[in-house]
């Protein structure tokens, strides 16, 4: 995120409230990225068709699709995001950018060829009831939401801030219009089709953005599949992470009591979706300042604690800044933490009367606030994993990767053999166990920062 950190350093530097509210408009919109962009697409797709689309059930059969590309193609491509974003950085420090682009041709040729060859069967054979036009759109929008995880990567190693921005806007504008455009004419599969061409023109933007930052000579690589190339413990971390987030959500769509078929073979459940869809909504202004925090304050200090280990400078020196970056890093993930805080009050506060207004039943309540409460402690899980990438603690932040699947499987289980009062739960205490975990694993490294610096080279 180096390229997007220096641009919102420069607009801090200005020290006007205006430019504040700039830098923490665009970290907001930039670190949300899709996923939140796009449940907010969802969400609003479906209210406008509430009562022109029949039958009513084609709204969720619409949504519980969109969602299934979203988690697909988020774990699938989570295996390659962090490996290939260590590819491009490693290749951007070598002074070799002209690997960049034909690589990351060619990593979007596996992708699509990848989703095609696992989607196309998968449509073909599991959803014998719908149309034709369903299958291919389903196929599609695989491809290409995985291809946009891999594109994101690039975004926030760009300068372009303004241009990222007006990109989400656009496509997401689009992919409202197109939406509500095809609606009265194919119905569900005229929403599916509107939110696949959408992130279609928005993949165009991004890949518009990319080409004009990289140039090669060569078209297309494969340099990044050579031994070596990219590291497994990157590959493994994307993956868990990912899965980590989802897990509980599958086990509730497949759990008997609390699942429901809604198309095909994707479930859904009623009583878990919509609070853990909403929660996710609270993350942004946290994740706005988790960029900002991280990206200005911390990499700051990071920089100037290992020039001065490079050029030699006094201990003295070299320990003031390792401790100015240990105060940056409490103070960010203290303030992650706060704004946070000040989400899961407001849901307390706002949450009947929003529940009200979406028509849902405020019997959801309970849920939504646990599930806020989890979504937080997501946030400030980021915030470690991001610090421990800095300090390039590979094994760590893959160990705490692999601890939150597996805390989220078991403390989802057990909340659904205690029952309804007990849902929601499970997530947030996998995710807080994950945050002290890995708050004490940062605590440790934080402390021999020195010592693994010099001795451990």
């Amino acid at each position: 995120m180096a390229g997007i950190g220096f641009e919102l350093r420069k607009l801090l530097k200005k020290q006007t409230y205006g430019s504040l509210l700039q830098a923490y408009a665009f970290a907001g919109v930039i670190s949300s990225g899709p996923w939140v962009l796009s449940i907010i697409g969802i969400m609003f797709i479906g209210l406008l068709s509430i009562g022109l689309i029949s039958p009513k059930e084609a709204i969720s059969q619409f949504q519980v699709t969109v969602t299934y590309l979203f988690l697909i193609s988020l774990i699938g491509t989570g295996i390659v995001q962090l490996s290939f974003t260590r590819f491009v950085a490693d290749r951007t420090f070598e002074k070799n950018e002209s690997a960049i682009l034909p690589n990351f041709n060619g990593l979007i040729l596996v992708s699509i060829g990848t989703s095609i060859l696992l989607a196309l069967p998968f449509a073909a054979l599991f959803f014998p009831e719908q149309t034709v036009l369903y299958r291919l759109l389903f196929v599609m929008g695989l491809a290409v939401m995985s291809c946009i995880w891999i594109a994101t990567v690039f975004l926030t190693g760009m300068k372009h801030y303004k241009a990222i921005v007006w990109i989400f806007f656009w496509g997401y504008s689009a992919t409202l219009g197109l939406a509500v455009l095809f609606r009265p004419f194919y119905g569900m599969e005229g929403l599916l089709l509107g939110f696949v061409l959408g992130h279609f023109l928005l993949l165009m933007g991004m890949f518009w953005l990319v080409y004009q930052n990289y140039h090669s000579d060569r078209f297309i690589a494969f340099d990044i599949w050579k031994p070596g190339a990219m590291y497994f413990s990157l590959m493994g971390t994307g993956f868990f992470f990912n899965l980590g987030a989802w897990v509980d959500k599958l086990m509730f769509w497949y759990y008997p009591s609390t699942g429901q078929q809604v198309i095909g073979p994707l479930n859904a459940s009623v009583i878990y979706d919509f609070p853990i869809f909403l929660s996710y909504l609270s993350v942004i202004p946290g994740m706005a300042v988790f960029l900002v925090r991280i990206e200005t304050d911390f990499v700051e200090y990071y920089i100037k604690f290992y020039d001065a280990v490079r050029d030699g400078a006094t201990l003295d020196f070299i320990e003031r800044m390792r401790n100015h970056m240990v105060y940056h890093v409490q103070r960010g993930l203290f303030d992650i933490a706060k704004i946070q805080g000040i989400a899961v009050l407001v849901t307390l506060v706002l949450g009947e009367t929003l529940l009200t207004w979406l028509g849902i039943s405020t019997l959801y309540l309970p849920l939504l606030y646990i599930d806020v409460v989890g979504a937080a402690m997501q946030v400030v899980l980021l915030g470690i994993l991001n610090v421990l990438f800095y300090l390039d603690q590979r094994r760590s932040v893959l160990l705490l990767t692999i601890a939150l699947p597996v805390t989220n499987v078991i403390f989802t289980a057990i909340s659904l053999q205690l029952g309804a009062a007990w849902f929601g739960y499970g997530f947030a205490l996998a995710m807080l166990v994950t945050v002290l975990i890995g708050i004490w694993i940062l605590n440790r490294k934080l402390e021999s920062l020195e010592y693994q610096t010099f001795m451990l080279q």
